[in-house]
């Protein structure tokens, strides 16, 4: 949809005397919403294709200078990741690294781990959700402590996968 089509429908919508009008085509999703204050329709116009990214706030002055001096080990670390597989949580919830408190770990650091075999529980809502593995390798890394609690896609392993 070009310009031109855009300006007309909002022309005909402003004409028609309807208070909102929203319009979803393959590539774009369009609402007009008009009202009597205004003269001119309020209009949204967002590309479906094209993902929308949030602004990042900036820091302030003394975190901005403390910053690089942090970032360049977690940038090595990173380069250092790129050939692990990380294991993500499918859920908010709690994270727990064995069954029960008297139960032995599911797995710890340096295991070799296969696909199917199970990692950790999250608990949410009262429902404890086994965690399996989707790749077989060996952990290298435990990123969340037991009982804490994990967001969804937060990174939980690493795993070496050859």
């Amino acid at each position: 949809m070009d310009l031109k089509e855009i300006q007309n429908l909002i022309r005909f919508v402003a004409k028609s005397g309807a208070s909102e009008v929203k319009l979803e085509m393959e590539d774009v999703k369009i609402t007009i919403k008009t009202s009597s204050d205004q003269d001119a329709p309020a209009v949204q116009y967002a590309p479906v294709a094209a993902p929308q990214i949030p602004q990042a706030v900036a820091p302030p002055a003394e975190a901005a200078q403390a910053k690089p001096a942090a970032e360049a080990p977690a940038a090595e670390a990173k380069d250092d990741d790129s050939k692990y597989i990380t294991i993500k949580s499918p859920m908010i919830g709690t994270f727990y690294r064995k069954p029960s408190p008297d139960k032995p770990l599911f797995v710890e650091v340096g295991q070799t781990i296969a696909e199917g075999d199970v990692l950790c529980i999250i608990e949410a809502m009262k429902l404890f959700n086994e965690i399996e593995s989707e790749v077989s390798g060996k952990v290298v890394k435990i990123l969340v402590d037991d009982s804490s609690p994990v967001e969804f896609d937060q990174p939980l392993f690493l795993v070496d996968p050859s």
